[in-house]
């Protein structure tokens, strides 16, 4: 992966173009104000994004059964017609 260095007002007027690039270039940028690095951008690779993904639903489902949302196996075979 590639690093960039750009500036904070470039990056705020460039965001939607920069990110194509990134993605397609595998380019990451370090973000600049006053030439002091302040975060850095990175396309998540498709992997990562499939991590965040189950991350995420995972979270979900021990809220739903904190919440007392479950189903038996048997309620969820009647559910689907087996």
């Amino acid at each position: 992966m590639t690093t960039k260095l750009i500036g904070v007002r470039e990056f705020r007027q460039n965001i939607a173009e920069l990110y194509k690039k990134a993605k397609k270039n595998n380019l990451r940028y370090i973000v600049l104000n006053r030439n002091k690095p302040i975060f850095k951008i990175e396309p998540l690779s498709e992997k990562d994004a499939i991590v965040e993904k189950l991350a995420h639903d995972i979270d979900e489902a021990r809220k739903e059964v904190k919440s007392g949302k479950t189903q038996d196996f048997e309620e969820i075979c009647k559910e689907l017609g087996l």
